[in-house]
């Protein structure tokens, strides 16, 4: 039988409680966290994970199986599949941003897998966002094996690390504001604004759910539970400008040594940054702080006398982008250094198939389609073209297009064929930015 005869897609907002369509996302929200083997939330608890999809205007799809289920199955109201949507702005490097859909939630039930439903709504909606003009897409991946055959390529990474604070830790800083402890409910009111500055200037950042300042201040956000261990500092600037917060939570008695866990970490520059690490450093019966989500070019490893205080325990992807309009993209980025590249591109799904010429010069940046390619060209199936400096599949485009990886580096791993001695490394110059892209944004 066809996906058709056996499955439907539906789509539908999120729903307050007497609304419309609320028990539809309840059933939609219990599939999601069967998906993702999370413990059985409370109604309560799903009806404050849909406050925060509504605020963040997001769309839910579910697929649903057609006619009977079988004996004591979950009913025919629970998905057997959800994807979900929202739109953000990602930061490109040097404080441009461009609109991308979103892509979480992504789940199906292990009963129906290896039926085409994941290919089948990932290209519909990959279509519905090229079609509304969005040229990126992005998402956070439970799996690293299964998005770079729709596209997705790796963009920024993150880090866990430990930080030894104990007597070794002496930071070659000296601050001109205060940092001071406070309430951690005040951090409704002023994390949003705080990673606003912080996004703008961070290349790789995507814009935040409504729920982020709600988990920055351990009040839930997404459904989990109020957490009264969490504490919270802001730093202010000589002006007393508030320029940073941290939150963070102290692990307990039984753990040794002493040791806070760092729940959001957001400063506008990096004097606060250094600023909230040495309060974070100061203060009694700590000795190690630990965080799960650092980024992989820290200063803080550069500002200490000793940097093996910092300790890296593990790394991990975190952003992975799709390009959807090659040519919007890449007109839409700001470059190092002028030059000009033929790009040779493949794309299985066929959004981004072509040969396109990017010629930038004074910092004017012109894209020009050379052709159109065609639709399931994979990365091994097209003969290069005569004209190409480089050839690459679209998922490897958008890892080198925020500057996180490195053209050299796929050449080396024979990702990307350069057909013009050089190329590669233009390439390389080309898509530098600023500063080491970083996301901070899990969606």
């Amino acid at each position: 039988m066809t996906f058709d005869e056996n499955y439907q897609i539906q789509r539908f907002p999120a729903a307050r409680p007497g609304e419309p369509g609320f028990e539809q996302a309840v059933e939609w929200i219990r599939a999601v966290n069967h998906g993702f083997h999370q413990p059985k939330r409370t109604l309560e608890q799903i009806t404050t994970a849909l406050g925060v999809r509504l605020a963040d205007d997001r769309e839910q799809l579910g697929v649903y199986q057609r006619g009977s289920v079988a004996e004591h199955s979950f009913p025919a109201e629970r998905p057997v599949a959800t994807f979900g949507t929202l739109r953000k702005d990602v930061n490109i490097g040097f404080g441009k941003m461009l609109p991308a859909l979103l892509v979480t939630a992504v789940t199906v039930r292990a009963s129906h897998r290896r039926r085409g439903i994941l290919s089948r709504v990932m290209r519909e909606e990959l279509g519905r966002a090229q079609q509304a003009g969005l040229p990126l897409a992005a998402l956070n991946a439970s799996e690293a094996a299964i998005y770079r055959r729709f596209g997705f390529g790796v963009s920024t990474k993150e880090r866990k690390i430990t930080v030894d604070v104990g007597p070794k830790f002496k930071l070659n800083h000296t601050d001109a504001g205060r940092v001071e402890s406070v309430p951690r409910q005040v951090l409704l009111e002023l994390a949003a604004q705080i990673f606003a500055s912080w996004h703008a200037a961070q290349p790789g950042s995507v814009g935040r759910s409504e729920g982020y300042r709600y988990q920055a201040a351990g009040m839930g956000g997404w459904g989990n539970e109020d957490d009264d261990n969490v504490l919270a500092a802001l730093h202010y600037d000589a002006a007393g400008v508030i320029d940073g917060y941290v939150s963070y939570r102290f692990l307990g008695w039984d753990v040794s040594p002493g040791t806070f866990e760092i729940v959001d970490f957001v400063t506008a520059n990096e004097a606060a940054y250094l600023a909230l690490w040495g309060f974070l450093a100061s203060n009694d019966l700590v000795e190690r702080v630990s965080w799960a989500t650092a980024p992989p070019e820290n200063p803080l490893e550069w500002a200490l006398e000793d940097r093996r205080c910092v300790r890296l325990v593990d790394e991990k992807d975190m952003l992975w982008l799709r390009i959807l309009d090659v040519v919007a993209a890449l007109e839409g980025r700001e470059y190092s250094t002028d030059g000009e590249l033929t790009l040779e591109v493949h794309d299985r799904l066929g959004f981004g198939s072509g040969s396109y010429r990017l010629s930038v010069a004074g910092g004017a940046v012109q894209v020009i389609q050379l052709d159109p390619g065609t639709e399931g060209s994979g990365s091994q199936a097209a003969v290069p073209s005569g004209d190409a400096d480089l050839s690459l599949d679209v998922a490897d485009l958008a890892s080198i297009y925020l500057g996180g990886v490195l053209p050299s580096t796929l050449l080396a791993a024979g990702r990307i064929l350069e057909h013009r001695a050089g190329a590669a490394l233009l390439a390389q110059r080309m898509f530098a930015v600023e500063k080491a892209p970083f996301c901070a944004s899990h969606f």
